[in-house]
């Protein structure tokens, strides 16, 4: 979606949400169209920022929102860096705002603003190239520390968030979408990734879902989605967080990285990292490659149901590293 036709849909509702929030004078920025439509909100006595963000309809239900924020609030108490919210005046997490030019309402919550390099733009930066292993040594460790505190903590009663086991994530409605639908794929590639499906869903069906492999989880935790400060690195964007593999969740940190040419070097140094903190058996770092071609048949989901989303020119070869990947993979059975 276009930068001005985002801002004519949907910056008269976020001016109307910002109102809700003890917030003075506020100034509204759109910063992105993905998951959500995110604002940059800003004091206009203070110049204090924060986030503002409506929530795409019929992805994370009210108590599910709130549970995301049950989760961000015990992962700081555990020393790490998440967002902090903002209550509405009148106390609520979120609002229920009317967008008259799409016809939907969407839920509008507000966290402070994260200042911050976003990590996968040093990443990609070719004159820091060489910094790349250190930084995802330091990846895995911030990983492995969520791990670590999930595996350890107890949610509440009422605590709701969606489940990404063999049926979220390659059942027939998974959470992200029917990727074999995916407009770019050809007949052919439908029919290899729906093969490819059912290995998948039939391996995830019977992987153990015990608390030292199986609970909460980011989901999404790649370097676009980590600040680098002063302090160390910020985790922000939690809208995926749910029950799953915590396999899944490294999968996801490295799938960006599959096709740069230093994807080894990068892997074992995250895989060292993550080791440092937290134990990590090998009959579990084997799962790997299957979950990174899990991730890749996801996203292809979620841009299937998300078509105002632009997936730039890498498509092509995201496909065709899927067609790879589950060519090895049905090669195996």
């Amino acid at each position: 979606m276009e930068r001005a036709e985002a801002e004519r849909l949907f910056l008269p509702a976020a001016r109307d949400a910002a109102r809700a929030f003890p917030v003075a004078d506020p100034r509204v920025s759109l910063v992105t169209v993905s998951e959500n439509v995110t604002f940059r909100l800003t004091d206009g006595r203070s110049g204090e920022d924060w986030v503002l963000r409506l929530h795409r309809p019929g992805y994370n239900s009210a108590a599910e929102l709130e549970a995301e924020r049950v989760w961000t609030a015990a992962l700081r108490e555990a020393g790490l860096a998440t967002p902090e919210p903002l209550p509405a005046r009148d106390g609520r997490a979120f609002v229920a705002q009317p967008v008259e030019a799409t016809g939907e309402t969407r839920l509008a919550g507000v966290t402070r603003w994260i200042d911050g390099e976003v990590l996968d733009d040093l990443l990609w930066d070719p004159a820091r190239s060489a910094e790349r292993p250190d930084w995802f040594a330091r990846l895995g460790a911030l990983v492995a520390r969520t791990h670590l505190q999930s595996e350890a903590w107890t949610p509440p009663p009422g605590f709701v968030r969606p489940w990404l086991d063999a049926d979220g994530l390659m059942g027939p409605a998974p959470r992200w979408g029917p990727f074999w639908d995916h407009a770019a794929l050809s007949a052919e590639d439908r029919r290899l990734v729906l093969a490819a499906r059912e290995v998948l869903y039939a391996r995830l069906s019977v992987l153990p879902k015990d608390p030292a492999v199986f609970g909460m989880i980011h989901a999404d935790l790649h370097p676009g989605n980590l600040l680098i400060r002063q302090d160390g690195l910020a985790i922000i964007d939690f809208d995926d967080a749910a029950f799953g593999w915590r396999m899944y969740d490294i999968a996801v940190a490295l799938t960006h990285q599959q096709s740069a040419p230093d994807f080894e070097a990068v892997r074992d140094a995250f895989l060292a990292g993550y080791r440092s903190l937290r134990d990590l058996p090998e009959a579990e770092a084997v799962q790997l490659p299957h979950f990174l071609l899990v991730r890749d048949l996801v996203q292809l989901g979620w841009l299937h149901e998300r078509p105002e989303i632009d997936p730039g020119d890498g498509l092509p070869r995201r496909l065709e590293q899927v067609r790879l990947r589950c060519q090895a993979l049905l090669a195996e059975v």
